[in-house]
């Protein structure tokens, strides 16, 4: 039975991680030599996208531990900052002990925005709900896979805006499927706009999707077990630390963003839009008024964690056109773009978690810090066995460039480097 509780993972070589992944996941011998060449062609860079003159890499981890509902994940992680991929991988660990990751979500609705400038706006509603049925059928006459598989539009809204241009803003509620969907939903707001110029007298501006995906949420959950977190000590200091994202604006941005280093981090690897889904978390977090986590002891005093995080996602379409997010979504092993929602939510989750558990015991530097005389060692030069030595000894008398080349120098027994 697979399981993605890998003791000891960290200590292996690359190599031997690789080899770990590529049998969990069943990958063949093409796709392991193409994670260990993780390069993208520059033809194949050059039809993503403009302007193309190489190509820029970035480490790909794996997250250990994770267990969501029911089912064992190892995830693909792109990011370069130290720490993140431990960090996750160990929040996981924790919430394994009380069966890992609950989750649900709402459902793969976008919206479309048609903007309709018009001097009568409560007019131009009116007419766009009585036409409402007409609008659907004439967005779903796309020719699309989407329209095939049972998606495409399924509901039409509409809002004034008062001001000094009143306008009429329609909402098209449109079923993406495993797509991320943007291209299809601003195909179908396009389609329908001449119509609805036709109807509202009004003329229509900008006609495009909202990252701002409030029917489709990813939800999250996990029992921290009060042992394995360190103590009620430590769940009570969570719990408080929460309560100060909750109540104040300056700390919350940073706790979202502790968030957001492990869902960027998933939709990276597997080529979605990272961008989008930053700024729906933001802009929801904000409408909120509170973090996108919330924590709370239930009555065996464990610390019981929830995130709510509007997410587009896809694993059809244009996510595929990186061979290595392909390659990525298959050591995910996820079947929907509503699986993979819920795995990134549970990573979210896990980092969130970690992330406050440091900050209330040792502090986020130690990590950090560790991490990054590391990767200053290997700046200046040192390799195999050098490599923790020197950091051993940046550890015990200071980080920094010039401390790196002077340890190195000390160790290799020559004057300069």
């Amino acid at each position: 039975m697979k399981t993605s509780r890998i003791s000891g993972f960290y200590k292996l070589t690359p190599e031997e991680r690789l080899k770990v992944v590529a049998e969990f996941s069943e990958l063949t011998e093409e796709e392991i030599e193409l994670l260990k060449k993780s390069k993208i062609t520059l033809e194949k860079a050059n039809a993503m996208i403009e302007n193309v003159i190489g190509t820029f890499e970035l480490p790909i981890g794996i997250a250990t531990n994770f267990k969501i509902d029911g089912k064992d994940y190892l995830i693909p992680m792109v990011i370069e900052e130290p720490s993140v991929v431990a960090a996750a991988s160990h929040g996981a660990k924790i919430a394994r002990v009380k069966g890992g990751f609950t989750t649900h979500y709402s459902s793969s609705i976008m919206i479309g925005q048609i903007q309709v400038v018009t001097d009568n706006p409560h007019s131009a509603k009116f007419e766009v709900l009585r036409h409402k049925d007409e609008i659907v059928e004439r967005a779903n006459e796309i020719e699309s896979s989407i329209v095939k598989l049972g998606g495409g539009c399924k509901d039409v809204t509409a809002r004034v805006i008062e001001g000094k241009k009143p306008m009429l803003i329609v909402h098209l509620l449109i079923d993406v499927k495993d797509a991320m969907g943007a291209n299809f939903i601003n195909t179908v707001c396009e389609r329908v706009a001449p119509f609805i110029e036709r109807v509202t007298g009004g003329k229509v501006l900008l006609r495009i999707l909202s990252n701002l995906c409030t029917h489709r949420i990813a939800y999250a959950k996990a029992i921290f077990d009060k042992k394995a977190v360190g103590g009620s000590d430590v769940v009570d200091a969570i719990v408080t630390a929460y309560e100060f994202a909750k109540a104040d604006v300056f700390r919350c941005a940073t706790h979202n963003k502790g968030i957001m280093n492990g869902v960027c981090a998933v939709l990276m690897a597997t080529g979605n839009d990272f961008r989008a889904v930053e700024a729906a978390c933001h802009a929801y977090s904000a409408m909120q008024g509170k973090p996108l986590t919330h924590y709370e002891v239930n009555e065996d005093g464990d610390l019981v964690g929830y995130i709510e995080i509007p997410i587009s996602v896809g694993v059809v379409g244009g996510v595929r056109a990186n061979p290595i997010a392909r390659i990525c979504l298959k050591i995910l092993g996820v079947n929907s773009a509503g699986e993979l929602a819920r795995v990134v939510a549970s990573v979210g989750l896990a980092q969130n978690f970690a992330a406050l558990r440091a900050l209330v015991t040792e502090g986020i530097q130690r990590g950090h810090m560790e991490l990054h005389a590391r990767s200053l060692a290997l700046s200046v030069g040192a390799r195999g066995e050098e490599v923790e030595k020197v950091v051993e000894e940046m550890l015990r008398e200071g980080i920094s460039v010039s401390k790196a080349e002077e340890i190195l120098r000390r160790i290799r027994n020559v004057d300069q480097l």
